[in-house]
């Protein structure tokens, strides 16, 4: 897709954000909207005026860490990756 394009489409949404936002709010304080969509739309609220929220790392039996470390080995210091493998 072209760069104009892309850029195009970013504007034309951003130029809706207020409109979008008001209705996020409106199905947020609906009490006839499900439970569901009532918290979906808070949490498109709140994602979009604060960032997401961090997501926590499990680190069961160290391998999620551990991936980490070897994708830093491998990107970071590529000489040393082969020998902690």
């Amino acid at each position: 897709m072209p760069t104009n394009t892309i850029t195009e489409i970013r504007s034309i949404a951003r130029s809706h954000t207020r409109t979008a936002i008001n209705v996020l709010v409106g199905i947020m304080r609906n009490k006839d909207a499900t439970p569901a969509a009532r918290v979906t739309a808070a949490n498109a609220i709140l994602d979009r005026g604060w960032g997401k929220a961090a997501q926590s790392l499990e680190n069961g039996d160290d391998g999620a860490l551990e991936l980490i470390h070897r994708i830093e080995r491998v990107i970071v210091y590529p000489g040393n990756s082969e020998s902690d493998a």
